[in-house]
């Protein structure tokens, strides 16, 4: 997804991000994006298939504005955060233990 001068949203598939924005620049890429430039990427996702993209572009393409910037917005807020990392797993001892149906108390 990129966001034009004017502030707009345009979706589009590629297979090659980079290539695709470089013609975006150069007016070469779309009407749409040639009346609005400069243009900058502010969201992408990475499928499959290309059915799967063009499925994925037209349910971006049927989102409200406002649901279109809450999907950048959590991209970049979990792209901002850190990764933090699994906590270590405390080594069962000792025989399992189960809870009662009926009680919910520990049954050995």
């Amino acid at each position: 997804m990129l966001r034009c001068a004017d502030g707009t949203l345009y979706t589009g598939i590629t297979n090659a991000p980079k290539k695709r924005l470089e013609q975006h620049l150069k007016g070469k890429a779309s009407r749409y994006t040639r009346a609005r430039l400069p243009v900058v990427f502010v969201y992408q996702e990475s499928l499959e298939t290309r059915s799967d993209a063009l499925r994925r572009e037209a349910a971006m393409k049927r989102l409200t504005r406002r649901e279109k910037l809450r999907l950048i917005e959590s991209a970049v807020l979990s792209a901002a955060r850190p990764k933090s990392p699994p906590k270590p797993r405390r080594p069962r001892t000792g025989k399992p233990v189960t809870l009662s149906a009926k009680t919910k108390e520990p049954r050995s």
